[in-house]
């Protein structure tokens, strides 16, 4: 009897997880998360492909993500509130974590000039909400949101809040490595990058792996369309701050170089192609991914770019599309109203002295 209940409670458990979503309307104010949407975004990000930041809110890049998974396992593509997907795996929204006194190697002092970056060794995060919102892959409304009426700047070890149940980023895992080793049974997978999309998609032949939303470059700065290789994939890289390489692609002389850490510009990965100065990467700013532009480079969320590097190799093929990037229009320089040239200053006229000779 027990095992018929037991089976029945699952059937129900699994039945009532593959409703159709229900999003109310009109939606709860923000930050406040709808169950039925978190619930969607973290059985995405446990798969791989991204909804960016969890929310619990709709959004471009949750129903983006939506449709790939729904494209790669072969079922008609829909929106948010049309989906009939079996989210029983999870079983829980929230789970705990109780801040570490290891945790705080990891938060510190963040100087906000490249000048000053260079000189430090380590770029942490500047709080332990940041902490908090990158190894939970979530928003910062989110937490304080399903925390109340904590103040999530007085954390300290010894605290305990509840997160997203999903697989949580582990900074201190992340050593510096100079070159990954290549792994060749991934080299015939290809990524396809659509930076219109926005979206950035790993194929094994017509097989859809994994899907990631992406911050590319546009304008002056668009990421460069083309067909692409991967030369090598650093973790935990340096990164050579140069204004004149970032705005106009030149280098220049007037350069920082930033050390490693979680708020390096360039995260905790760079995957370099055969393009000088161009690779995906991680960021510093995973709350703005694919809401604005890079300078050429593709940059992704670091909880997203960690999977995404065991999942791929050197060698590997990129193709992207998009917009190439708009020519520098030539430097204006203000018009002058033409007049005619003013009359040269008159010769000042000798002066004769008479000399009268006497006889």
């Amino acid at each position: 009897m027990k095992k018929l209940l037991c089976s029945l409670a699952l059937l129900f458990v699994a039945v009532f997880h593959s409703a159709l979503a229900v999003i109310p309307d009109p939606l709860p104010p923000a930050p406040e998360p709808v169950e039925d949407i978190l619930r969607l975004q973290i059985f995405l990000d446990t798969h791989l492909f991204g909804p960016g930041k969890l929310d619990g809110r709709p959004g471009e890049f949750t129903t983006k993500a939506l449709k790939r998974y729904q494209r790669a396992q072969g079922l008609p593509e829909t929106e948010l509130e049309g989906h009939s997907l079996d989210l029983s795996s999870v079983r829980d929204l929230y789970t705990t974590y109780t801040i570490r006194p290891e945790d705080l190697k990891f938060i510190g002092d963040l100087p906000r000039q490249p000048s000053a970056q260079s000189r430090k060794k380590y770029l942490p995060y500047d709080s332990v909400l940041e902490f908090l919102t990158e190894r939970f892959h979530c928003s910062p409304e989110l937490l304080e949101f399903v925390n109340r009426p904590v103040k999530m700047s007085s954390l300290k070890p010894g605290d305990t809040v509840r997160v997203p149940n999903v697989q949580p980023f582990l900074i201190e895992e992340l050593t510096e490595i100079p070159k990954l080793p290549e792994i060749p049974e991934f080299q015939a997978r290809v990524i396809k990058i659509d930076t219109r999309e926005k979206m950035l998609d790993l194929y094994e032949a017509d097989k859809l792996l994994a899907s990631l939303p992406i911050t590319p470059g546009s304008g002056y700065l668009a990421t460069p369309p083309g067909t692409w290789r991967i030369v090598g994939i650093i973790q935990m890289p340096t990164f050579r701050w140069d204004k004149s390489m970032l705005d106009y692609g030149v280098r220049s002389d007037n350069a920082y170089l930033l050390p490693i850490g979680p708020n390096n510009p360039v995260g905790v990965m760079w995957i370099g192609l055969n393009k000088a100065g161009i690779g995906i990467h991680g960021t510093n700013s995973p709350q703005t991914i694919g809401r604005s532009s890079s300078h050429g480079c593709m940059r992704t969320a670091n909880w997203d770019v960690v999977r995404l590097v065991k999942m791929i190799s050197a060698g590997m093929t990129v193709i992207i599309e998009g917009p190439k990037a708009v020519p520098r229009p030539p430097p204006v320089y203000a018009k002058t109203e033409q007049t005619a040239p003013p009359p040269p200053p008159e010769e000042p006229k000798p002066r004769f002295r008479l000399f009268f000779w006497r006889k």
